[in-house]
């Protein structure tokens, strides 16, 4: 098994960052011809998953989450820890914080428009630390 980190800095709620270029570059960098990639974004207000990355998408899946949990005051886990990222927790939970990705002949297997991408949920900017792991 092969262990590593992505590290990348957000600019706070909604920001998505495409990290397929990190992801290969982990494939250059340990060789990997053959395997599984498990990637984990360590937090609970962040997410990851896949998508066409395009300005005009990026967009819709924003006001998409913007709808699915909006920002409100009245979320009890802002009641419990006086804070305001209730909805940033729930947008974490649906979308998940882990993916796998498998790479064949040293190329991770993704569409021709499908990209792997970091959805900061939280409501300021972060640095996040994407555990990576390789099963080769």
């Amino acid at each position: 098994m092969i262990s590593d980190y992505i590290e990348v800095k957000t600019k706070g709620t909604n920001h998505i960052i495409n990290i397929t270029p990190r992801i290969e570059g982990l494939v250059k960098k340990h060789d990997i011809d053959n395997g599984i990639i498990f990637l984990n974004v360590i937090g609970s207000t962040a997410a990851l998953t896949t998508m066409e990355f395009e300005p005009g998408l990026e967009k819709d899946v924003q006001d998409f989450l913007d709808k699915l949990a909006p920002f409100r005051k009245d979320y009890a886990h802002n009641f419990t820890w006086n804070d305001d990222n209730g909805h940033s927790h729930l947008r974490s939970t649906l979308i998940k914080t882990n993916f796998f990705v498998p790479v064949t002949e040293s190329s991770l297997d993704l569409g021709t428009w499908q990209q792997v991408v970091l959805i900061e949920c939280d409501t300021r900017p972060r640095n996040r630390k994407i555990a990576v792991k390789v099963l080769v």
